[in-house]
């Protein structure tokens, strides 16, 4: 992990790897995707709490023209 990568943790405190998350099919399909910055963050977090659920959700995807 990148040290000027933010810290991510789980409800716990454990620490997150944000690079061991792994990335939904919607994610891949988003124009966000590789985007650094706030959009990261929020795509991280976002795939860190769905992690281990049926169906990926995300209100911020954009599919890519």
């Amino acid at each position: 992990m990148n040290e000027n990568q933010p810290k991510f943790y789980d409800d716990d405190g454990t620490e997150i790897n944000p690079d061991l998350i792994p990335k939904p099919a919607l994610c891949v399909a988003c124009k966000k995707d590789g985007i650094s910055g706030k959009e990261e963050i929020l795509c991280a977090l976002t795939r860190a709490d769905q992690q281990g659920e049926d169906e990926f959700r995300c209100d911020a995807y954009e599919a890519m023209e």
